[in-house]
């Protein structure tokens, strides 16, 4: 659990860093252009069947249709076919489970999950459990004895209930319920693709979601955001409203522990290991790939235990970076190879040990012949890159740009197509500075045969609006 928490609110703006011994641990961003809909609950309307693949697109009022698929929809039996349990125009309550992320809708759910501090509501499912995070046999007895099958459905104790007391599930339980029937007496008054329920703030799901007993500080930097907390604190969570302070210093907080400084590396794709390796992400659409390297680090050990070094210093900062990165879908890592067999396992073992902290479910395959293991990570929210970043306009997202010497060629090339197709008397070739300056200097002697084979003059011109990879092909007035 974190032992100290940031929260740095700006009007359009939450920032929120978790810390571990004063080393950043997960970072959360919302921004009021792009708020999160998780656990938000809509009475929506199909709009259309997609018997192939088993799912329907429902309006919720989004701009985009939202996508819920049969594993979803809570039935009771098995093997039935979508199309006996939806029909286009069909009013349905659904509960979003993941954000929209790029060009998809947000993906829904009638499997419903209501959270308070201990303990969730399971509207329909008849059963109590607790949270796999919470190992010890004994305490997960003592907390399932607390409680039954309520009015509405069952329970999940959360990880935060390790060691609550009773009358601390009596009153998340009677919450719990009491939100359900506000829910369902909404749900019959709102029109189809309204909003039936919205989850809290960000805010306040510090509180609720991420701030353990152990929690020593949570600082924020206004005085309305802290107010808010400490009421919050005072009803739902006593025992942290005495950790919540004002920072009223005059240095930003998120200079504290250089957390902004490591904000901003998390936006590079090469991460440094203290060993001399180092580690490259790379995310695309399908998949997240992570590729780890020696670098400069040789050992005072043999080959094969200088590589397992590595490969270990290399989980551990993987699986903080993918915390910190928010990384999910598919993920596949590209160790060091391997020969050794032992030194597979231990690996393995050591990776299986570190995502024991990650809260996101993950499932991870055996290490291939190659070295590489492939796993998955609960994705519900935009990563880090995808909140902060837009694709490059220069190279698409390619991750690298046209070199001078290509952009030229693109230029000569363009030039003769340009001659071909427009009797000009002259030709006007706009670029940045580095291109006209490559152009002028390496490939000059071109640049004039280009200019005899034409039969016209080429003139050249620094535009410096542009990038390396635009230029422009004008006629050139004489």
């Amino acid at each position: 659990m974190a032992e100290e928490i940031l929260i740095n609110v700006t009007p359009r703006e939450i920032r929120i860093a978790l810390l571990e011994n004063r080393v950043l641990q997960e970072i959360f961003i919302e921004r009021n252009s792009h708020q999160g809909l998780i656990g938000n609950i809509y009475k929506g309307k199909v709009s259309r069947i997609l018997p192939g693949i088993q799912a329907a697109f429902v309006d919720i009022g989004l701009e985009r249709a939202a996508f819920i698929h049969i594993s979803d929809i809570r039935i009771e039996k098995m093997n039935v076919d979508i199309c006996n349990l939806l029909r286009p125009g069909q009013s349905i309550l659904v509960q979003v489970y993941k954000d929209p992320l790029g060009g998809k809708g947000a993906r829904l759910t009638t499997q419903f999950t209501i959270p308070a501090r201990y303990l969730v509501l399971t509207p329909g499912l008849n059963q109590v459990s607790v949270s796999q995070k919470i190992t010890d046999e004994i305490e997960r007895q003592r907390l399932l004895n607390m409680i039954k099958v309520g009015p509405y459905g069952g329970f999940i104790f959360r990880t935060n209930a390790q060691n609550a007391t009773q009358a601390e599930i009596d009153l998340d339980k009677e919450f719990l319920n009491k939100c359900w029937e506000q829910i369902n007496s909404r749900a019959k008054q709102v029109k189809t693709g309204e909003l039936v329920y919205k989850e809290i703030p960000i805010l306040l799901r510090v509180l609720r979601d991420l701030a353990g007993r152990d929690v020593t500080k949570i600082r924020v930097d206004t005085q309305e955001a802290m107010q808010q907390l400490y009421e919050y604190a005072l009803e739902y969570a006593p025992s942290l409203a005495a950790h919540i302070e004002y920072y009223s210093d005059s240095r930003p907080l998120f200079d504290l522990h250089k957390v902004e400084d490591e904000l901003q590396q998390l936006l590079q794709r090469k991460v440094l290991l203290k060993s001399g390796g180092y580690i490259v992400f790379d995310q695309t659409e399908a998949m997240t790939t992570i590729d780890v390297n020696s670098g400069s680090y040789s050992g005072r050990e043999n080959a094969d235990l200088a590589t397992l070094k590595t490969n270990l210093e290399a989980v551990e900062m993987i699986v903080r970076q993918m915390r910190l990165r928010n990384l999910g879908g598919i993920i596949v890592i590209d160790f060091i190879d391997m020969a050794n067999a032992q030194h597979k396992t231990t690996l393995l073992g050591a990776l299986t040990a570190a995502l024991t902290k990650d809260t996101a479910k993950t499932e991870i395959s055996e290490i291939s012949n190659l070295s590489l293991v492939q796993m998955t990570r609960k994705r519900t929210r935009e990563s880090l890159e995808h909140i902060l970043c837009v694709m490059c306009p220069l190279c698409q997202r390619r991750g690298s740009v046209k070199s001078l010497e290509t952009v030229c060629y693109d230029i000569f090339r363009e030039l003769k197509r340009t001659a071909s197709n427009f009797d000009w008397k002259g030709f006007l070739v706009l670029a940045s500075q580095e291109v006209i300056n490559y152009l002028m200097d390496v490939e000059y002697t071109m640049l004039a045969d280009l200019e005899v084979d034409l039969g016209k003059p080429i003139e050249c011109r620094v535009e410096l609006s542009y990038t390396q990879e635009q230029y422009d092909i004008l006629p050139k007035a004489l």
